[in-house]
């Protein structure tokens, strides 16, 4: 069995940018450029943490992980750990948490509707990994 890397932590972060570079078919990705930050609350421990990811004509630029202040993003995703972590799983869809409340999202809501298949695609790449959460 393979080691569990711990959710956002540093290993988890360069296994997630390893992955989405790797795997993500960027003939699907439209050359879409836009950048996210989710926000997670209510951490284990205390606190934030952030997920941020940026692409660009369709390729993955960046992917980061933290505690404080996220970077600047074309949408700011805001909802609980749990709530990402059973996105992260697969067990909760993106837009299902939007809708019912669980996430709150910041930016063009048109756009992110139809950016909907992305971010779903960087999920199922992300529950790939052996994670701890």
């Amino acid at each position: 069995m393979k080691e569990k890397l711990a959710y956002l932590g540093p290993e988890w972060r360069d296994a997630g940018l390893a992955r989405l570079t790797a795997e993500l078919d960027t003939s699907k990705m439209n050359g879409v450029s836009t950048s996210m930050a989710d926000i997670y609350e209510a951490c284990p421990g205390g606190g934030e943490m952030y997920l941020f990811l940026e692409c660009a004509e369709g390729k993955v630029t960046r992917f980061e992980t933290g505690a404080g202040q996220a970077p600047a993003a074309e949408f700011s995703i805001r909802g609980t750990y749990e709530t990402f972590a059973a996105i992260t799983r697969g067990e909760l869809s993106s837009t299902r948490a939007l809708m019912t409340g669980k996430l709150k999202l910041r930016g063009n809501m048109a756009k992110a509707v139809r950016l909907a298949p992305l971010a779903d695609r960087v999920n199922k790449v992300l529950a790939g990994i052996p994670t701890d959460y």
